[in-house]
């Protein structure tokens, strides 16, 4: 045989095994699927029957101060807005001169509470249509949901998922459990801000906002006082331009001064 022949020989064994080689990588990266279709993909499918009703509740909490209902609040209209909301005071006090009051010096796990109370139903429902597709797919569900947590992180929500679902079809069985949905948010970014200016508002009366917004340009910070000497923060992030408003009433003069 020709030193050629013998050459091309070897590049195409190259060509093959780095082939095969290729087609192993990518076949490691994909996601595993319940029946090997896409459309049944637990997590898949739960993100995308969650993700509205995630971030619904995270407007809706984010908007009016840290709640979804809250006693303690500043029914308040900007101009350039379409209705009064009610934002909750994160810092109060009713006395005049002194410093406000931290309303949730846990506030993360305030937050997560509050987003857990608001998307409970849809959890539920999200994991009975599962089963209901998997249903329809030909499997036999067996399904167990003992509940679930939120956890606040940077850049994200988690809802991690206790459940066990039995899976049969043509006689093979399989087990999946403890589904993890993850939806993108500033919301964490955004509670961290305001915690800080919680903590400088209860204990200097003032928080410095340009200050801040130099060394986190991320951020924009609006604050406006109203006529009650109410302070409004407005936190806006500036790439996903999620916002975080609340009120503050600390160290206020009485009328006349």
């Amino acid at each position: 045989m020709k030193r050629g022949q013998i050459s091309i020989f070897i590049i195409v064994g190259i060509i093959i095994i780095s082939a095969i080689a290729l087609t192993l990588v990518f076949r490691s990266e994909v996601v595993p699927e319940i029946g090997g279709k896409p459309e049944t993909n637990p997590n898949r499918f739960l993100e995308s029957c969650m993700e509205d009703k995630v971030k619904e509740g995270i407007e809706k909490i984010s908007i009016q101060g840290g709640y979804i209902t809250h006693s303690l609040n500043k029914p308040f209209k900007f101009e350039d807005e379409k209705e009064t909301i009610d934002i909750s005071y994160l810092c109060y006090t009713q006395s005049y001169y002194v410093p406000c009051i931290n309303q949730e010096p846990v506030l993360i796990k305030h937050l997560t509470d509050e987003l857990e109370e608001y998307i409970s139903d849809e959890v539920k429902n999200c994991l009975d249509g599962l089963s209901l597709n998997l249903d329809k797919e030909g499997y036999n569900v067996d399904a167990k949901y003992d509940g679930f947590d939120v956890a606040l992180m940077p850049n994200k929500v988690s809802i991690e998922l206790d459940n066990k679902m039995i899976l049969t079809k043509a006689g093979e069985t399989s087990i999946k459990e403890d589904f993890k949905v993850l939806i993108p948010t500033r919301f964490y970014d955004l509670a961290l801000v305001v915690q800080e200016i919680i903590s400088q508002e209860a204990e200097y009366c003032h928080f410095e906002t340009l200050g801040y917004m130099l060394f986190y340009p991320q951020f924009d910070i609006d604050k406006f006082t109203t006529g009650e000497s109410t302070i409004i923060y407005t936190i806006e992030h500036r790439d996903s331009k999620e916002r975080f408003r609340f009120a503050v009433r600390s160290c206020v003069m009485p009328p006349g001064f």
